[in-house]
């Protein structure tokens, strides 16, 4: 009995139970492709947590997760993170020419030698 998998044997027609194998063949699919499909395509997640004390909400989490391609994004109507000033790194102007002027005094120090230790 070298049978490797478990089979039954039923009459034509009856339904038939699982059958264990343990020579599985690989399905064919890569992780590079099921990335490739999902970013094709695209994934939404949805979900709500809510937590309740004697029927008192306590605290609600909202869930909200699509998972796309650039392409497939802009092509949904979605591109935020065209003008997030936190993804772009482009903060107030103003804000961004006072850090680059600080930067320049603090070199201009550092290279007349006016920066002390421990200050």
């Amino acid at each position: 009995m070298s049978s490797s998998s478990p089979q039954t044997t039923t009459a034509p027609g009856a339904p038939q139970g699982p059958v264990f194998s343990t020579n599985r063949e690989p399905s064919g699919q890569s992780l590079a492709d099921v990335l490739e499909r999902v970013l094709d395509k695209g994934i939404v997640v949805v979900g709500d947590i809510q937590v309740r004390l004697l029927d008192i909400e306590l605290l609600t989490i909202k869930i909200r997760l699509m998972v796309a391609s650039v392409d497939k994004a802009k092509e949904m109507g979605i591109s935020w993170w065209e003008n997030d000033a936190f993804v772009t790194g482009i903060d107030e102007p103003d804000e961004k020419d006072a850090l680059e002027q600080r930067v320049r005094e603090l070199e201009q120090r550092l290279g007349d030698g006016e920066v002390q230790h421990g200050r």
